[in-house]
């Protein structure tokens, strides 16, 4: 401002003395001055706000470069634990790396060991499977014998069975023929499949004799006539003496002779009287060896008839 004034004063005592051209020229010069101060003021005050305005970005940008160096900071610390967990990731990498190494090497031998022990296995298994195949087969013969077996003892268990009936039934019938007897020494009873009729002595002779007495005879006929006609039989005629000796001269001489001969005699009577089929009948003498009563000679002095059905059929059905 001071300079401007004192500018014009230097016109304005110039302009009394200078001419009238100078001095339109130093107006023109002092406004064009004027107006370039005007616009320096103007610019002036821009640069100002501009300047304020980078104050305030520059304030901002140092506190960003102050957080900025912070983070740096942490950002280093971490890229160096980072950088040596690297180094030690890279480290154990190699460790686990030599290590896998040596497991393949392990695990190729140990791979092909088991691959050897599994050939081994598969030709066991194999040769296992062909045996299980021959035990099939076997079995299978097996269980063919197996059915036709169970399908005899079926048929053997069927046949024992209508054994055993035609028996009982037999027995039933005897003891009915000779219900007469009962009270006269004579018994019937079943034992082991066989009809055992057991007469004493005292019903059928004499001491010491042979002869049938009429009673005995009556008996045995009516045994006889009980099982003709049965060709499926077979009947033993037994003799048994006690033991007392015999002292003759003629037949009987000892008790040998004289269960031998008691017992043809009944078989005598029994093929002469009824149609029984003599093929069927044997006597024998048992002579004092097979006593029933070593307290009671009378029980021993008997005449057994054993009854049994013929088993022709069933040792056939048991022989195949």
């Amino acid at each position: 401002m001071r300079l401007l004034f004192g500018v014009l004063t230097l016109l304005i005592g110039l302009g009394s003395c200078v001419p009238a051209k100078k001095y339109n020229d130093l107006l023109a010069k002092e406004q064009n001055c004027n107006e370039e101060l005007k616009k320096y003021k103007t610019s002036s005050l821009d640069y100002e706000a501009q300047l304020k305005t980078l104050q305030t970005r520059s304030n901002l940008m140092q506190k960003d470069i102050v957080q900025l160096k912070s983070d740096t900071t942490e950002l280093g610390k971490s890229y160096r634990s980072l950088q040596a967990k690297y180094q030690q990731a890279i480290s154990m990498g190699a460790s686990f790396e030599e290590q896998l190494d040596k497991i393949k090497d392990s695990d190729a031998k140990h791979l092909a060991r088991m691959r050897s022990e599994l050939e081994a296995k598969i030709i066991e298994t194999q040769r296992k499977e062909d045996a299980l195949l021959n035990l099939e087969k076997e079995l299978k013969k097996k269980q063919v014998l197996l059915a036709d077996r169970e399908q005899r003892v079926a048929e053997l268990e069927e046949m024992i069975t209508r054994q055993e009936m035609a028996v009982k039934a037999l027995e039933l019938k005897i003891a009915q023929a000779l219900r007469g007897f009962e009270d006269k020494g004579l018994k019937v009873e079943e034992r082991n499949g066989k009809i055992y009729v057991s007469l004493e002595a005292k019903l059928l002779f004499a001491s010491g004799s042979t002869v049938v007495e009429a009673e005995g005879r009556k008996a045995i006929i009516q045994l006889a006539k009980a099982i003709e006609g049965d060709d499926e039989l077979e009947i033993i005629v037994e003799g048994h003496t006690d033991t007392d000796r015999l002292a003759s001269g003629t037949h009987p001489k000892n008790n040998w002779e004289l269960s031998v001969l008691r017992a043809t005699a009944v078989v005598g009577i029994m093929t002469s009287n009824t149609a029984i089929n003599p093929a069927i009948l044997s006597a024998s003498g048992r002579s004092e060896f097979h006593p029933v009563d070593e307290n009671d000679k009378s029980k021993n002095r008997r005449i057994e008839v054993i009854i049994a059905p013929r088993l022709d059929a069933l040792f056939e059905l048991i022989s195949k």
